[in-house]
């Protein structure tokens, strides 16, 4: 069996998109982190520090990534349920941005 970053990375990222388990992968990241436990030993100048660095920007990384996709999955819903509620109107659920230009 091939090691590899990627390989690691892509495990722990699909691990932590499945909706199963994201609290459990969550609970266990920041367990290791305040573990005194750890693949590079803490009592190590920077190198200890490494892997907890490369986990907690992970984690960061990923949790952050599935906030702003509910966030906009969320406001996507919003808008359509929007668009339902005003089928009585004349005006349209989207909204344009224009520049006003004077002319001489």
């Amino acid at each position: 069996m091939k090691f590899s970053i990627q390989s690691l990375y892509t495990w722990y990222r699909n691990v932590l998109r499945n909706p199963k388990y994201r609290w459990w992968v969550i609970l266990g990241t920041l367990v290791y982190l305040v573990s005194p436990i750890d693949i590079l030993p803490d009592f190590i100048p920077v190198v200890g520090q490494i892997d907890d660095v490369f986990l907690l920007t992970l984690l960061v990384g990923e949790v952050s990534g599935l906030v702003i996709e509910g966030w906009k999955a969320r406001k996507g819903e919003v808008g359509t349920e929007a668009s339902n509620t005003s089928e009585g109107s004349t005006s349209t659920a989207s909204t344009v941005d224009v520049d006003a230009v004077s002319v001489k």
